[in-house]
């Protein structure tokens, strides 16, 4: 039986990998990212450089078809490589039946590619 400690929790939802360029604005700064991993709930991002300080909230701009899928998030984690932040995770607040669409959409296509 393999012991894990206490503070490493399972996820809610399953990640999904992408690679999708984004955008968001932040304390008067547009930035772009790639979303390297989200589920249904939240999602990493990867970015060149951001500056602090920083919005907790911001909006995220994916584009999807024909528009601008824009999700509502919270900043939850940041990651750095020599004192630059290279990348957030962040929490969706308010999930649209657009980005579920999404998130299934990647799941699908993550299942078919493992099975062939």
């Amino acid at each position: 039986m393999i012991n894990t400690p206490r503070h490493i929790q399972k996820r809610a939802f399953e990640r999904v990998r992408s690679d999708i360029r984004v955008r968001f604005y932040c304390c008067d700064n547009d930035y772009h990212g790639t979303v390297t991993n989200l589920s249904e709930n939240g999602m990493f991002i990867s970015i060149k450089k951001m500056l602090f300080p920083f919005d907790s909230k911001i909006e995220i701009i994916i584009p999807s078809e024909n528009k601008l899928l824009r999700v509502p998030v919270r900043v939850i984690r940041m990651t750095k490589t020599q004192n630059v932040i290279n990348g957030i995770g962040v929490e969706v607040l308010h999930t649209n039946w657009e980005y579920i669409e999404l998130v299934n959409s990647l799941k699908c296509t993550a299942e078919k590619t493992s099975v062939a």
